[in-house]
C-alpha cells in the first residue's frame, strides 16, 4: 500500500509509508478536511477493510485518533489478507505440482503395463493381426440385412473370430450384458476371447480381443494429459483379463483427474465399474460356424406377400366356390 498526503495549496505529494500489498487489492481514496488544508490519502485496501477503517476516520475527525493511527491500523489489519494471498500462490504451485506429478506417474505405469506381456499373449496378438491384415487385403463383404460400405464391425468381428479358429486357437464371440445399478446404467458390449489351456494346475487363460480399445476411452473435452495418456494405447488390445484390468484401473483414474481439473462432472459410462462390466462381467459366449459363399445367418426376406400367394395352387384341398353375381 502506498499512502501519501498534500495539501491543497500545492501539487505536490509528500510520501508518508509504503507497504507492499498484492496487487489484487481495490483502490480507494480518504480525504480529509483541516483548517484552510484538505489532505487526500490514497490507498489499496479491500472493501472490508475500508468498512472497519471507517470508525478510525470517524475517530481522526473528532481529534481523538491520531493520522498514524489510521494508517499503521490499515497496514496491520491487511497483513492476514497478505499472508492469505501468499497462501494460495502456494497452494496453487503445490496443485501444479501435483498434477504434474499424477500424469507422470500414470504414463509410466500406462507402458509398463502394457509393455509387459508373455508367450500366448504374443502368439495371439500376432495370429489377430496377420488375419486383420489378410481381410483387408482381400476386403470384407457384409452379409448382414443391411450392408455397409466395407462391412460392419459384427461382420469383421466374426470373420476374424472364424481365421482365428481355421489358425488352430479356441477363439469365440462374447457378448456381455449388465443391469442398471445405482452407480452405473445398464449396458451390453461385443468383443472376443481366445482361451488358451495352460499347464493342469494352472487351468487356461482368457486373452481378451478389443478391435476398438482406443476409441472406448476417448473424450471428447478431454486435457492434453490425457489425450498425450490416451494416445500410447493400442486400436487393438490383445491381452490377458489380468491385464486388461490394470489398464482400466490408470486409464478411468486419469479421466476421473480430468474431469476434475476441467470442473466437469464425469459420466456414469467413464467410471471404472462401467468400464470393467464391458470385458470383465457375465457373458455370453458363442463360437460362430463357417456360412457357405454368398450366405447369411439370416433369415430372408420374403419375397412374396400374402396379397400375391396363390392359395388354390399351394392348397388343394380348399374347396372354392363359384363366385355369383348379384343383380
Amino acid at each position: 500500500m502506498f499512502a501519501a498526503a498534500r495539501s491543497s495549496n500545492s501539487d505536490k505529494w509528500d510520501p508518508i509509508l509504503v507497504i507492499n500489498l498484492p496487487t489484487t487489492l481495490k483502490e480507494s481514496t480518504c480525504i480529509f478536511f483541516f483548517p484552510k488544508t484538505k489532505i487526500e490519502i490514497n490507498f489499496m485496501a479491500k472493501s472490508s477493510v475500508r468498512r472497519q477503517m471507517s470508525d478510525e476516520v470517524a475517530r481522526f475527525l473528532e481529534g481523538t485518533a491520531s493520522f498514524a493511527d489510521i494508517v499503521f491500523r490499515a497496514s496491520e489489519e491487511n497483513n492476514d489478507s497478505l499472508e492469505n494471498f501468499c497462501e494460495k500462490d502456494e497452494d496453487s504451485e503445490e496443485n501444479v505440482e501435483e498434477n504434474k506429478a499424477f500424469w507422470e506417474t500414470q504414463d509410466q505405469l500406462l507402458q509398463a503395463t502394457i509393455c509387459r506381456t508373455s508367450s500366448i499373449e504374443s502368439k495371439v496378438r500376432q495370429a489377430t493381426k496377420g488375419a486383420l491384415s489378410e481381410i483387408n487385403l482381400v476386403g470384407l463383404e457384409c452379409v448382414c440385412r443391411k450392408p455397409v460400405a466395407g462391412g460392419c464391425r459384427n461382420c469383421l468381428q466374426r470373420e476374424l473370430s472364424l481365421r482365428l479358429q481355421n489358425a488352430g486357437y479356441n477363439c469365440a464371440i462374447c457378448k456381455s450384458k449388465w443391469k442398471s445399478s445405482q452407480e452405473i446404467p445398464p449396458g451390453q458390449h461385443i468383443y472376443l476371447e481366445v482361451v488358451e489351456k495352460l499347464s493342469s494346475k494352472k487351468g487356461e487363460m482368457r486373452v481378451v480381443i478389443e478391435l476398438n480399445f482406443r476409441g472406448e476411452f476417448e473424450m471428447a473435452r478431454a486435457s492434453e494429459e490425457y489425450k498425450r495418456l490416451i494416445s500410447r494405447l493400442p486400436e487393438v488390445f490383445v491381452g490377458k483379463t489380468e491385464r486388461l484390468k490394470a489398464l482400466i484401473k490408470i486409464l478411468c483414474a486419469a479421466a476421473k483427474k480430468c474431469m476434475k481439473e476441467k470442473k466437469m462432472h464425469m459420466a456414469p459410462w467413464r467410471k471404472q465399474k462401467y468400464m470393467q462390466a464391458k470385458w470383465l462381467g457375465t457373458y455370453e459366449r458363442t463360437i460362430p460356424a463357417t456360412l457357405p459363399v454368398g450366405c447369411s445367418d439370416r433369415l430372408p426376406k420374403p419375397k412374396a406377400s400374402m396379397l400375391t400367394y396363390d392359395l388354390v395352387d399351394n392348397l388343394p384341398a380348399l374347396h372354392c366356390s363359384t363366385a355369383v353375381e348379384v343383380l
